[in-house]
């Protein structure tokens, strides 16, 4: 069986190129979902940064000077995680998935206000903590 009679199979009721159309959206969905996880890894990075040089400059003097530079790292991450998830929601917003199970959007706000929380948690206690 040749590729062009085995897509007709799968979708009888649609021709070769609507099912490559299709296919090709699904790729592009997926394709959304990998650059929102890669945007949380950077933001997740950032949140890392932020702590470690809090960590290794502790003894600094004045003190809020390695707590104001790890802040920064933090609320990069804050911009990261949100501008993340708004784009990624109006990617996915705009495609249809056909063959493939989309991430739904309320899992992508999930994810990203909840790292947002946590990572603003974490900024709270590195000032309010000695």
């Amino acid at each position: 069986m040749d590729q062009s009679s085995a897509m007709s199979e799968r979708c009888p009721d649609k021709g070769e190129a609507d099912d490559r159309t299709d296919l090709a959206e699904d790729r592009t969905l997926l394709a959304h979902e990998r650059s929102f996880a890669g945007w949380m890894r950077t933001g997740v990075a950032a949140v890392g940064v932020g702590l470690g040089f809090k960590a290794l400059f502790r003894t600094l003097e004045p003190s809020w000077v390695p707590k104001g530079i790890a802040s920064i790292f933090l609320l990069i991450a804050v911009f990261i995680f949100i501008s993340a998830e708004r784009r990624a929601r109006r990617a996915i917003d705009r495609l249809e998935a056909h063959r493939v199970a989309a991430l739904a959007p309320v899992r992508l706000r999930l994810m990203a206000w909840v790292l947002t929380l946590a990572t603003l948690a974490l900024g709270a206690t590195i000032w309010t903590m000695v």
